[in-house]
């Protein structure tokens, strides 16, 4: 199974404004370095904990559908499936109604019955579904200690532009705050 970004939030989980409040900065000569460094934190929450913080649609690529009929993507949390497809043997793309299928939420897992869905014609990436994940798309949704898990590194990479001398490349409390929220995979 692959994973591919179709679509990036629209907003980050902090604004320039609470970033330089955080940071204490009062001129504009580093704005275009707190802002790729927010994105850059907001990046790095995200594929530690394998959650989209804001609303993004991602496209997941399978050969086949899962046994027992549930698929649960690397990525969460889920909201929403928003397009199914199953391609035939000439490469043909078939819709399938997204109404079919259950997005389980609290599990992070999409489900249909595989009897009642049409079989791969392919081998590979034979089945494509689209979904949208994220807390939100507002930055007021993200958890707040996600959000403060942003801003330490934010902070911590806009003081350390360069490797620290102890190697750190991220503040300790962060693991902390990030602990609760992790997907793991089995």
């Amino acid at each position: 199974m692959s994973a591919i970004l179709l679509t990036p939030p629209v907003i980050e989980p902090l604004t320039l404004i609470e970033a330089k409040a955080f940071l204490r900065v009062d001129r504009g000569d580093d704005d275009a370095v707190i802002i790729a460094l927010i994105a850059a934190a907001r990046v790095h929450v995200e594929a530690m904990t394998r959650r989209a913080l804001l609303a993004q649609t991602w496209r997941f690529t399978l050969d086949a559908w899962p046994k027992g009929g549930r698929f649960a993507p690397r990525i969460g949390p889920l909201r929403e499936l928003v397009a199914a497809r199953v391609f035939d043997a000439d490469g043909e793309a078939r819709e399938i109604d997204p109404e079919s299928f259950v997005v389980d939420a609290a599990a992070n897992a999409i489900a249909a019955p595989c009897f009642a869905l049409p079989a791969p014609g392919r081998a590979q990436v034979g089945i494509v579904l689209d979904v949208l994940c994220g807390y939100g798309t507002d930055a007021g949704e993200v958890p707040a200690d996600l959000r403060h898990a942003v801003r330490l590194l934010l902070a911590h990479w806009y003081d350390n532009r360069v490797a620290t001398a102890d190697g750190a490349v991220v503040p300790a409390g962060v693991g902390a705050l990030l602990a609760p929220y992790r997907m793991l995979a089995l």
